[in-house]
């Protein structure tokens, strides 16, 4: 640009000079290198200048060429024209070609038009040169001075810009150093070329003299691409909020926001590109932490159990979600509605209620109003019950639109309907039973008595609603001090528990009072829930239970001893008897034939048994009588193992244990009792050449279950109840006294057992039996 002005100032000057001095167009052009390139390069040497070259000559005509770089080609042609315009003369274009090395244009010029011409014409110019020369002196004069003055004024205008704009330039260049946000310029490559302190921070590098360029800091990936994009500038000119992401010399990753612009030099080129960097890090990672937040929002807000539209000022929908399409049975989806015109909306669903015209007048109502509506109830006619909520939305004071939410409440409303009719139903309950109730607080103070209660303590409601219960009804010193930490625990769990109270009158009473705790919606304990039960008449009951167990104790232990008595009464005349027939059988044993002998042998073996039946009847009442605190272990397999030593076992016959037999806590006397009565019974009966005794035990839950079997005679079914039964034996023999098996049962009731039996004639039986654990 420079090159131009300075080229067009000489022409300027020179022009004038050229028009007199040469009076042919053609010469004057093929001079002008001779008379204004001299002058031109004298400022700039090396530089490119138009040429008007005479290429093609004769006698009638010629061709000139003329060439220059792009930039100068119209100068050339508006010259060319102008000259030959001055001259009266004309030239024609037969080529004219531009391509970016510079512009190439020919001319034909007829040489005997010009010749002919120039005689009028230097004799109209001549007549013209005449009549304005006067007139142009005079003007030139009035020119000169003002363009003298003009100049001296731009003169000094210049300079003072001058001065300005190294001034502004010198401040420019200060703000950008010293502002917050990194300044550089870089050059097309990246090379950074200059940049601020804010720069050398956000690059994380140590000082300004490092050579640095912006590839350093890209990521390898996709540095093509960022440079790319980035180098844009040089066609649009500017980048505005351009983003990229580098990584500085601190290998922290950031996110930069940058605007750039072209840097032109003096002689108009582009050179490098000057742009302003901003860290937008924390900026994305706040705008990402609420994208994430107003995400979850949504979705929570379209997943909520909630119906909830949302609409602009216009009624335009912005958001709806599932609920209310599935409650409002919406047959699109929920993205389908948003952008829509919903004015029209209760008008299409009024009849989805109970009250269609209704539901549409306080609809529009509302809106009209734009006024906060919240837990409205409206019924639907397929039977739900939703709340309706409003909320109209402003922003700085300026409505904006408004939220919609609908609450199905259809089972949390039937719901109290049934707390509140089996409230009803149990109150009339409470109030009408023979219970007394009673509420208090944690202090002990009564809240609440039911009619009840009032009778069984002779206090009214009045008398008894704020007071505490312990003072009402006095207990005696020891009794009052224990119920008393009883009755103050309203924290403590469900509990029961006896007091003896009076009531107003003085009588006493024996209440049974179960307790259990109050909880608010928080959990934490604010009182209690007491029922008592009058049971005096059950205690009354208790006392003479205990005086009539107690007389029947006292009659018990008198008729063991009277047993006792009465066993030895009767055997010591039997052991007389016994005594005297033996002595008369002994004496006279040679004088008595066969028959009296047998006889006499008669007598001894009903004696023997009536020994026998008097010994039984003895063990059978003392079961019961013995020493009830005895509660040794007894190991059955050695108990078991201790009779096959007493007892006497035919040789034809085993007993045997066929599993590891339990060890259990009680009287082994008794035990004894038991398993010598079962194992003599099946020795007894036992027809079998070779006979065989079982014992074993299976362990359940609560209890253990024993069998004893044998492979003998076997019992009829029809004698299985009669066989416990005292004095009762299916077989007479002089060892049987009829009571063995009912000593049995009354040991197994004594250890709160069962025992039956299974047989068959000729096969065997087996008794089972169960002992608690």
């Amino acid at each position: 640009m420079n090159l131009c002005r300075t080229f067009f100032s000489v022409l300027r000057d020179s022009y004038p000079g050229l028009l007199e001095t040469y009076k042919d167009p053609i010469e004057m052009l093929a001079s002008i290198e001779d008379h204004i390139h001299v002058e031109v390069r004298k400022i700039y040497p090396d530089a490119e200048l138009p040429t008007f070259i005479v290429e093609h000559k004769n006698e009638n005509s010629l061709i000139m060429v003329y060439k220059s770089n792009r930039a100068m080609h119209h100068f050339g042609l508006g010259l060319m024209n102008k000259t030959f315009e001055h001259f009266n003369s004309s030239a024609e274009i037969v080529l004219e070609k531009i391509n970016e090395n510079g512009t190439e244009v020919r001319f034909f010029i007829n040489k005997e038009l010009v010749d002919k011409e120039k005689v009028n014409i230097l004799e109209r110019a001549l007549l013209r040169e005449r009549k304005a020369r006067k007139q142009a002196e005079k003007i030139l004069e009035v020119k000169s001075l003002e363009l003298f003055n003009t100049t001296i004024q731009l003169e000094k205008a210049n300079t003072k810009l001058e001065h300005l704009l190294v001034e502004k330039t010198s401040q420019l260049k200060g703000v950008f150093k010293n502002i917050n946000d990194a300044y550089c310029i870089i050059d097309f490559s990246g090379k950074i070329l200059e940049m601020n302190d804010s720069t050398i921070q956000l690059l994380g590098c140590n000082n300004d003299e490092e050579e640095l360029n912006l590839k350093d800091f890209l990521f390898q990936s996709n540095i093509n691409e960022v440079l790319s994009d980035f180098l844009l500038i040089k066609e649009k000119g500017e980048l505005k909020d351009f983003k990229i992401q580098i990584i500085s010399r601190d290998n922290i990753i950031k996110d930069l926001n940058i605007n750039a612009s072209l840097v032109i030099n003096d002689e108009g080129d582009v050179f490098a590109i000057q742009g302003i960097a901003r860290d937008i890090t924390i900026e994305n990672v706040d705008k990402n932490k609420l994208l994430e937040s107003e995400n979850r929002l949504k979705n929570l807000i379209l997943n909520l159990n909630n119906a909830i539209f949302l609409e602009d000022e216009n009624r335009v929908a912005l958001l709806v979600n599932k609920k209310l399409c599935d409650l409002f049975y919406m047959p699109e989806s929920p993205e389908q509605y948003i952008g829509q015109d919903m004015s029209n909306g209760a008008e299409q669903s009024k009849l989805l209620f109970e009250n269609p015209n209704e539901f549409v007048i306080r609809y529009e109502e509302i809106i009209e109003k734009r006024e906060v509506v919240l837990g409205e109830e409206i019924r639907m006619a397929d039977g739900k019950i939703l709340e309706r909520n409003y909320i109209p939305v402003y922003k700085n004071g300026v409505f904006k639109g408004q939220l919609w939410s609908f609450n199905d409440v259809t089972l949390e409303r039937n719901f109290y309907r049934n707390i509140e009719a089996q409230k009803q139903k149990y109150g009339d309950i409470i109030a009408n039973m023979n219970l007394g109730l009673l509420e208090v607080n944690n202090e002990g103070e009564i809240l609440l008595v039911n009619q009840s209660f009032s009778a069984m303590s002779g206090y009214s409601e009045k008398e008894l609603i704020g007071e505490k219960a312990i003072k009402l009804f006095p207990l005696n010193v020891l009794e009052k001090r224990v119920k008393q930490e009883q009755l103050m625990k309203v924290n403590e769990e469900s509990k029961s528990f006896e007091i003896t109270a009076k009531t107003k009158k003085g009588e006493k009473r024996f209440w049974l009072v179960s307790r259990a705790s109050n909880y608010n919606v928080n959990g934490k304990i604010t009182g209690a829930v007491e029922i008592y039960l009058d049971i005096t008449d059950l205690k009354n009951l208790e006392i003479q239970k205990g005086n009539l167990l107690n007389k029947l104790e006292k009659s018990n232990s008198e008729l063991q001893e009277y047993a006792h008595i009465v066993s030895h009464d009767l055997k010591s005349p039997l052991r007389s008897i016994s005594a005297l027939t033996n002595w008369i059988k002994t004496d006279n044993k040679e004088k008595f034939d066969d028959f009296s002998l047998q006889n006499f042998d008669d007598i001894e073996n009903t004696l023997e048994v009536m020994d026998n039946l008097i010994s039984s009847i003895l063990e059978y009442s003392s079961i019961t009588s013995g020493n009830e605190e005895v509660n040794e272990e007894v190991d059955f397999n050695f108990l078991i193992k201790e009779l096959k030593t007493v007892l006497y076992i035919p040789e034809n016959i085993s007993v045997n244990i066929l599993n590891t037999l339990p060890v259990i806590k009680g009287d082994k006397v008794k035990f004894q009792q038991l398993f010598q009565n079962l194992i003599s019974n099946a020795i007894k009966f036992n027809n079998k050449e070779k006979g065989i005794i079982n014992i074993k035990v299976n362990e359940r839950s609560s209890f253990y279950e024993f069998s004893v079997s044998d492979n003998g005679m076997g019992i009829e079914k029809k004698h299985f109840d009669k066989i416990f039964k005292i004095f009762q034996s299916l077989k007479k023999a002089k060892n049987s006294s009829g009571i063995g098996l009912s000593i049995v049962k009354k040991i197994v009731s004594l250890y709160k057992g069962e025992i039956w039996l299974e047989s068959e004639i000729n096969k065997g039986t087996t008794f089972y039996f169960t002992i608690k654990k």
